[in-house]
């Protein structure tokens, strides 16, 4: 940790079908980056962890996992419960499988990876970091929605933001760029992958984001609307004869970028405008201009800006989206240098421009890491 030196990382995909595999990076003795793949069916969770292990000790990063300090986990959702990382326990564990069904997609997944690793590794402390949690610090004007209160109380129908660990990643980061303390700067972090999202951050505190009760408010994505007239649903519902599950289904995974022309990866779409596809360049149009309305509405709420910080996938990597983003700015002081921004610099403001805008990339992975060094 002291280094900031990565041994070893890898994935493990498709568990459960016939083409899953595991993909094994390490550093060797002599520094030289190594890879290997195995390819084989991976059942479950159970298995994909053994096949871990015997990448670990075949490439001799470690003998035993036991022999690691601690585990940090991410967890996608914690309610209102867990503002802070937390040490896994079993009063934990529940509280992560009550807030399951605002999460229905990620914490059962997240429990199940958990478990399992608490069961192969029992002697060493599990910590688990939450990415709602940066959010918890939103006011209540912010984060409550205009619905009946009980909604609220009995249903915890509110604004939780996710993310959070890249969001408060990439601020420190920036702070770090920039030689200031976090507490002393307001911020407007984008990140920017096929999951999208925005925050504000006022001196070091995040205060409002784009995301809300679901992953699905905000931002135009990959395959999710963002935010649309919440009557749509019960139009499509009466008139068009979708089921609620054909509506979610919908929204999160047939609209967005995919549903405006067909593809969701932004490469793609940037391809297709380039060659004339009408559809994509609508949906490069939209996804820039969304982001615009959030960058503004910040801005006002934030009332003063000393940074705009681009990361994640399409945040780090496509110039293009960065420039149309920030052009017609200028008048908030928002002024990006093309030159810098297709060299990929870190810092691609303008001389002139009062607001510094950063590319910073993320790494979800050390925040949690650094997270669960500080709890132990």
């Amino acid at each position: 940790m002291e280094q900031h030196t990565v041994l070893t990382s890898g994935v493990v995909e498709r568990i459960g079908e016939s083409n899953s595999k595991l993909k094994h990076k390490w550093n060797s003795n002599n520094g030289e980056l190594k890879e290997t793949v195995y390819e084989q069916k991976v059942n479950d969770h159970q298995q994909a962890f053994d096949l871990i292990r015997q990448a670990m000790r075949e490439s001799k990063v470690i003998e035993d996992l036991n022999d690691l300090a601690a585990v940090g986990h991410r967890v996608v959702h914690g309610g209102e419960a867990f503002k802070e990382p937390a040490l896994l326990n079993d009063s934990v564990l529940q509280g992560i499988k009550k807030v399951s069904s605002l999460a229905p997609l990620h914490n059962p997944a997240n429990l199940t990876g958990i478990k399992i690793a608490m069961g192969i590794m029992p002697h060493i402390p599990h910590v688990a970091v939450f990415d709602t949690a940066f959010h918890q610090s939103i006011p209540q004007y912010a984060y409550r929605y205009a619905i009946p209160d009980e909604l609220y109380h009995d249903h915890g129908v509110r604004r939780y933001g996710f993310h959070g660990t890249s969001h408060n990643y990439v601020a420190k980061r920036a702070a770090e760029h920039l030689n200031r303390p976090l507490r002393t700067m307001n911020l407007i972090t984008l990140h920017l992958g096929n999951g999208a999202s925005a925050a504000a951050i006022q001196q070091g505190q995040c205060v409002d984001t784009s995301m809300g009760l679901t992953p699905l408010e905000g931002l135009i994505m990959g395959t999710r609307s963002g935010d649309i007239d919440p009557a749509i649903p019960l139009y499509l519902a009466k008139h068009a004869h979708l089921s609620f599950d054909d509506v979610d289904t919908m929204l999160n995974k047939q609209s967005g970028l995919k549903g405006i022309c067909g593809f969701n990866d932004m490469r793609e779409v940037l391809h297709q405008a380039q060659n004339g596809n009408p559809s994509a360049q609508l949906a490069i149009d939209m996804y820039c201009y969304r982001i615009k309305k959030y960058i503004g509405a910040y801005y006002a709420i934030l009332r003063h800006l000393d940074a705009i910080i681009f990361t994640a996938g399409i945040g780090e990597n496509a110039a293009f989206i960065r420039e149309k983003v920030c052009d017609g700015l200028g008048g908030m002081g928002i002024r990006l240098d093309k030159d810098k921004n297709s060299k990929r610099e870190q810092d691609i403001s303008a001389a002139d421009s009062s607001v510094k805008i950063l590319v910073i990339p993320t790494d979800e992975e050390w925040e949690i890491a650094q997270q669960t060094v500080s709890l132990l």
